[in-house]
């Protein structure tokens, strides 16, 4: 029950109190020698557990770290931020045969709008699946007017749900698809149902993790974290002092309040390193406006086919998309080139959920900031899929919250894709393209939709220059605009130069060349 038994687990007269026994007088003193030695090892400010960048997705949250031991240690703070990395798995590892609970609220303030109880459940049933070695062997969709309640389901349904969960020995744990349950909450139904109980947010979070694979992401995962570290610090601290006298140590400062100090320092930390990587990402993002390429931020719901389109989009073998939730994390940017022979660039984002904690969109928030920054925002849609309207609420509602520029928004291109699925699709809405990622339907009438969107985005302009072929002003050109066309004049030792060019690069052009 991560860090707080792991800190005691060395101390035999400690793990003698976690059993309910009095403890000698004397061995008080001895308690915080002990625990504290092992708060440096594992406590929540240094949490120990695997880590790492593969391809498997397992529940014990592991993957094999390649490069650490070759990594040249550049500074403290590099050493500081792969200690702040550790931590124990979210959730138990092997395998395990899931019951899915799912809450129908059938009205009042908790009653989910436009959308029905199945296709959440075959969300739910999804994040379960993305989970390696974890199968939904039960489900059950069960009403409730009292979601807020401590046990969530009214006393009848409850018994009855009981009465299932215990009956069923093939079941190993619980999925309740709630947002967020209260500690209190999930020590009740994991004492009544005899099976440990997990929320959305933990299962989200723990997906989160296994995926995260550049440190920023990894340090974004571990600062979402916190809330969790917290709900669970109390009951921690309850049950491992229980039957004990006394709780403090260290004069006025009992085994909690440390613990919630070194919570707080951790945090802290996290968010000076995330600072740190912050700074990093405003430089090369002013390394890529002073090279003037136009960025489109890719944005969807998860799974709705973002890599895949920029993949095909770019022609970047190097991609490789996964048909699974959440499996871009780390924003990644790919060099494409429109039918005007602009180089512009595509920024994958997360993708996004509804229901989403928003304490997981806060923590990454950084990530985000290169929609803000970007020229272009292209919406992408899974039309085939049953709550494609709900979807696309989901996502307009979570840019809106980032708070991104009013033109930005106004300007976004919506692409409806994976139309293969769906035989004779028309789009109803109007300016949209439908388009085939997987199948590379439309992608031409898109490219020619994005050359127009950024051209009028960014304010470049197409002009016809004449320049002296003697001089290096078609080299400057090509290398600071996008040259479409050129047409010599060999009888007068000059070009005619189809450009599209920015308003400050033309500037600088005048500026060199005069005349």
């Amino acid at each position: 029950m991560w860090a707080l038994r792991a800190a005691v687990r060395p101390g035999l007269r400690l793990s003698r109190v976690g059993r309910g026994r009095s403890a000698p007088r004397a061995a008080a003193p001895s308690c915080p020698a002990r625990a504290l030695a092992a708060v440096g090892r594992r406590s929540p400010g240094n949490l120990e557990g695997p880590w790492g960048g593969g391809r498997g997705l397992r529940a014990d949250g592991g993957r094999s770290r390649t490069g650490d031991d070759e990594e040249e240690p550049e500074d403290a703070d590099e050493n500081a931020e792969e200690e702040l990395l550790r931590g124990e798995p979210l959730l138990p590892a092997g395998t395990q045969r899931v019951c899915l609970v799912h809450p129908d609220v059938k009205w009042g303030p908790g009653k989910s709008q436009m959308t029905r109880a199945e296709w959440q459940v075959a969300e739910a049933t999804a994040l379960v699946h993305t989970l390696d070695g974890w199968s939904v062997v039960q489900t059950m969709v069960v009403s409730t007017k009292t979601p807020d309640r401590k046990l969530i389901f009214g006393k009848g349904n409850f018994e009855h749900l009981t009465e299932k969960i215990r009956g069923s020995p093939d079941i190993t744990c619980v999925f309740l698809n709630v947002e967020r349950m209260a500690a209190p909450t999930k020590k009740e139904l994991e004492a009544a149902w005899g099976v440990e109980v997990f929320d959305r947010f933990t299962v989200v979070l723990h997906i989160f993790r296994c995926n995260a694979r550049t440190k920023e992401a990894r340090l974004q995962v571990a600062l979402a974290e916190m809330p969790l570290h917290r709900s669970n610090l109390k009951r921690d601290v309850a049950h491992l002092y229980r039957g004990v006298g006394s709780r403090y140590i260290m004069g006025s400062e009992s085994f909690m309040q440390l613990q919630q100090r070194l919570l707080r320092e951790k945090e802290a930390k996290i968010r000076k390193a995330l600072d740190r990587l912050r700074k990093k990402r405003h430089l090369l993002r002013r390394q890529r406006t002073r090279r003037e390429f136009p960025v489109i931020s890719v944005v969807g719901y998860t799974n709705c086919g973002k890599t895949t389109l920029i993949k095909a989009l770019t022609g970047d073998a190097a991609i490789q998309p996964r048909d699974q939730l959440f499996a871009t994390l780390d924003v990644t940017a790919h060099a494409g080139t429109l039918p005007s022979r602009m180089t512009v660039l595509y920024v994958d984002t997360i993708g996004f959920l509804s229901q989403l904690p928003h304490g997981l969109i806060e923590s990454f928030s950084a990530t985000l900031e290169d929609v803000a920054h970007s020229d272009l925002i292209l919406h992408v849609r899974d039309v085939s899929h049953p709550e494609a309207e709900l979807q696309k609420c989901s996502v307009l509602s979570t840019l809106r919250g980032l708070q991104l520029p009013a033109p930005l928004l106004d300007s976004m291109v919506e692409v409806h894709n994976k139309v293969d699925l769906v035989p004779g699709y028309s789009p109803t809405e109007p300016n949209v393209v439908p388009v085939s990622a997987l199948r590379g339907h439309g992608l031409q009438e898109l490219k020619a939709e994005l050359d127009a969107a950024v051209l009028k985005a960014t304010g470049r302009q197409i002009l016809t220059l004449r320049v002296r072929l003697a001089g290096a002003q078609l080299s400057w050109l090509y290398k600071e605009a996008t040259v479409q066309e050129v047409d010599v004049i060999p009888e007068d030792g000059a070009a005619d130069v189809r450009v599209i060019i920015s308003n400050s690069a033309y500037g600088k052009f005048r500026k060199l060349f005069p005349g």
